[in-house]
């Protein structure tokens, strides 16, 4: 009678599953990004949106961008939607430091999301405006240790990566910038290009175009080996700074308790989205390379997401720097 019962409930729930797989998305679909239009991430959610769209039989995708508090704001909104597949979120490396930043999350990092697939690996440059003295990394070391906070470095706001980026370069030049927080990376290099700020460090996402016309200046990229796409700018490990490293990566979640069916469907449709010829190359020509597909799974960004919280826990209790 028990074996019966097992295999009962085993069929109603893969007919369940297949029924739930077959009638997904039954609406528009809406990818929540956490920062500002025209940053990176936006540029990468937005990127997404048209593959999986395609992969999901031309269904309607929306980018929304719901900004502030480091990202959290968007997240949050993720965490506590309805668990149906129609509302989804991509976020960075953020998403991990935020579970150390923040000391009050309203959700639980660890457990509020259903991961999908890890999207792109996406190295960083420290930039500064174009009429900035220092020449090279080296050069701007030595500037940043005499001149202290008299030189500005915007992020894109508490717990974005730039800040991230921009803590561990404090820490390893030990200087003292002067900080100054934005909402979102497109209006923080918006002053970088209007000559009203010092330095940034950003994704190459948002940084390539404006490197390759000179519109601002390279000093590094923060990734141990060069940057194809850039094979002139030295890493900030051969430049000076050894060890230096920050590789910002990209996530794609869905809330608890989405079913294990929508979940599939969308990491499968990720998996061939994010290999598309078109696709390739539109991530490439921002610097960033689409992930290879054993990570575009649920349990590879788990794991990644859990090793990253780990990793960077450490780093930001040691600084003692938060967001609340």
């Amino acid at each position: 009678m028990r074996a019966a019962w097992i295999a009962t409930a085993a069929l109603l729930l893969a007919t369940g599953q297949a029924e739930a797989q077959a009638s997904y998305p039954s609406r528009t679909i809406t990818i929540v990004v956490p920062f500002a239009a025209g940053g990176a991430t936006d540029t990468v959610g937005r990127l997404t949106a048209q593959g999986l769209s395609k992969q999901l039989g031309g269904a309607q995708i929306v980018v929304e961008n719901a900004t502030g508090a480091g990202g959290t704001i968007g997240a949050n909104r993720v965490a506590t939607a309805e668990p149906d597949g129609h509302t989804l979120l991509v976020h960075h490396v953020g998403i991990s430091t935020a579970a150390t930043l923040y000391r009050k999350l309203p959700y639980d990092t660890k457990t509020a999301f259903a991961t999908i697939g890890l999207l792109t690996d996406a190295p960083m440059t420290i930039i500064g405006r174009d009429d900035l003295p220092p020449n090279n990394l080296a050069e701007l070391i030595a500037y940043v240790q005499k001149e202290g906070g008299k030189v500005s470095y915007g992020n894109a706001g508490i717990g974005a990566a730039s800040h991230l980026c921009g803590m561990l370069f404090m820490s390893a030049t030990k200087a003292q910038l002067n900080t100054v927080s934005y909402r979102g990376n497109a209006p923080v290099m918006q002053d970088l290009l209007g000559k009203t700020l010092d330095l940034t460090c950003d994704q190459t996402t948002n940084t390539i175009s404006q490197i390759r016309t000179n519109k601002v200046k390279a000093y590094a990229a923060t990734t141990l080996t060069r940057i194809p796409q850039l094979p002139d700018l030295p890493t900030a490990d051969e430049a000076g700074l050894k060890g230096f490293e920050v590789n910002v990566w990209h996530g794609l979640y869905a809330p608890k308790g989405t079913p294990a069916a929508i979940v599939e469907k969308l990491s499968a449709a990720l998996k061939v989205a994010l290999h598309e010829p078109d696709l390739v190359k539109r991530f490439n020509d921002i610097g960033t390379t689409p992930v290879a597909p054993e990570r575009a799974t649920p349990a590879a960004l788990r794991t990644h997401l859990e090793s990253e919280i780990a990793k960077w826990a450490p780093i930001i209790n040691a600084a003692g720097q938060y967001a609340d």
